[in-house]
């Protein structure tokens, strides 16, 4: 939850507007969290001649976009008054109502007059919540989320899920088409988050199940080059199979999307699971595995490294 000390760094955030020069506010996109799939992203919306004005907490991670062009301002407000659009990509809803100052007066002088995307992965309740705050501010808002990891994110191959109003989400998707190679316009909010939380279900599911397979392979002895092979070569080989399979035989845990975002987004399907009455008997297997490589210290670590928690059963079970 937010707590008043939130509130007090939310309004220390938004300081003093300078203006910018070329494209001003009506011709800008803001873009907000400049993460492992934020950046990117962005950077997919520079090169395409998108006149774009950025902030990030970590401000070396602006300096990329800079290159390229967008105007790269000190506080989020200066996102707002210059940009009538404004992305955000943050970590979660405490930090989004940090950003926009809700709960404060600084909120709807942010968002009136302006249409809030949000790209990010947070609770469908919490989307309908913001959606409905933003509107009664005067503002406009539309769900945004995206299927992939890092990977697609650089080549601009992700999915994007659509929810709002039908003009807003036409005015999004043309936005949305730097950073995707398809999107589907699911409804009204928050359909688009329950759309990447089903998602993010199937995929938690099947890598663990590859995690299990490689390690089950390996306690048996058997060359997991072979096994590979099979996989590759089997109708159940796809493009997450065949990069988790190869990081899983090397030990490469490079990260593209962590343990510790998994167990985020397993942790809010649960929770809506649990909020809706939905068996999800392997979800709720796989958020103790993830739990369990978290606790091991792999938080940071590609979501392949899960197999450490499933290690861990094994050995504990000797």
């Amino acid at each position: 939850m937010t707590t008043p000390d939130d509130l007090a760094n939310a309004a220390n955030l938004l300081g003093p507007p300078e203006p910018l020069s070329p494209g001003g506010p009506d011709m800008s996109v803001g873009f907000i969290g400049l993460g492992v799939m934020g950046q990117p992203m962005a950077l997919n919306l520079a090169r395409s001649d998108t006149p774009l004005v950025v902030w990030n907490r970590s401000p070396e991670r602006t300096q990329p976009l800079r290159d390229l062009g967008a105007d790269v301002v000190e506080t989020p407000k200066e996102v707002f008054d210059n940009a009538s659009t404004v992305i955000l990509m943050l970590a979660n809803s405490d930090v989004m109502d940090q950003i926009l100052g809700r709960g404060t007066p600084h909120f709807a002088e942010l968002v009136a007059d302006h249409k809030i995307v949000h790209m990010g992965t947070t609770s469908p309740e919490y989307s309908r919540s913001l959606n409905a705050d933003v509107r009664a501010a005067g503002g406009r808002y539309v769900e945004a989320p995206v299927s992939g990891s890092r990977k697609p994110a650089e080549a601009g191959q992700l999915v994007g899920m659509l929810a709002g109003d039908d003009a807003d989400m036409a005015e999004v998707e043309l936005l949305l088409g730097a950073m995707c190679h398809q999107t589907v316009k699911c409804g009204p909010v928050p359909e688009a988050l329950l759309m990447k939380l089903s998602v993010n279900l199937f995929l938690i599911t099947m890598v663990t199940g590859l995690a299990e397979s490689v390690h089950f392979a390996d306690q048996h002895g058997l060359d997991l080059h072979k096994l590979v092979s099979v996989l590759d070569a089997g109708p159940m080989a796809s493009n997450v199979s065949r990069v988790k399979v190869a990081k899983l035989i090397a030990g490469d845990f490079e990260v593209q999307a962590s343990i510790s975002d998994v167990l985020y987004n397993n942790r809010l399907i649960a929770a809506q699971a649990r909020q809706s009455d939905v068996a999800s008997p392997l979800l709720d297997a796989c958020l103790s595995l993830f739990t369990e490589a978290e606790t091991l210290g792999h938080g940071k670590e590609d979501m392949a490294a899960v197999i450490h928690g499933i290690e861990a059963l094994t050995q504990a079970s000797a």
